[in-house]
């Protein structure tokens, strides 16, 4: 397959530094710096919106290059093995992550987003914001997802 290069479009300031550190996500506060060369006008219009995709890389965490082989999510003997795509960790292919964020304020070039699970200094290469239209409806996932999931965006 053909390659392709992507340039990030800005950085992620926070407080959260710990890659390792995975819970909790819910209040965590982040700013997004849009990359000058955009300018000062490119975030007008998001202010509307309620939520927005944030792209971005895992750049902290080394590819890994055999995701031939399901193994247990996250590492965890107690859960089901599971194939690189079926799952959003940062040990996959090109090591892209999304989260979807509460939009908190637009100012310049800054975006101001809680729930954002990436750590301060983190490469963003694309921000979309949500349209309810897009948001799929009837979403479904084994129980065992849930229960993991419990505590991964609360405060």
């Amino acid at each position: 397959m053909r390659g392709f290069e992507i340039t990030p479009i800005g950085t992620v300031r926070n407080t959260r530094t710990d890659v390792q550190n995975t819970d909790r996500w819910g209040a965590v506060r982040s700013t997004i710096t849009v990359d000058e060369r955009f300018g000062e006008a490119a975030l007008q219009g998001l202010e509307g919106f309620s939520h927005v995709e944030v792209l971005f890389v895992f750049d902290q965490f080394p590819e890994n290059e055999d995701h031939r082989e399901p193994g247990p999510y996250r590492g965890r003997a107690d859960l089901p093995p599971v194939g690189v795509f079926a799952g959003r960790g940062p040990r996959r292919p090109n090591r892209i992550g999304v989260t979807c964020c509460v939009i908190e304020s637009v100012a310049g070039r800054e975006l101001s987003v809680v729930g954002l699970d990436a750590v301060s200094g983190t490469p963003v290469i694309d921000l979309k914001p949500v349209i309810a239209e897009f948001v799929p409806r009837g979403v479904t996932q084994p129980a065992w997802v849930s229960g993991l999931m419990a505590e991964y965006f609360s405060s």
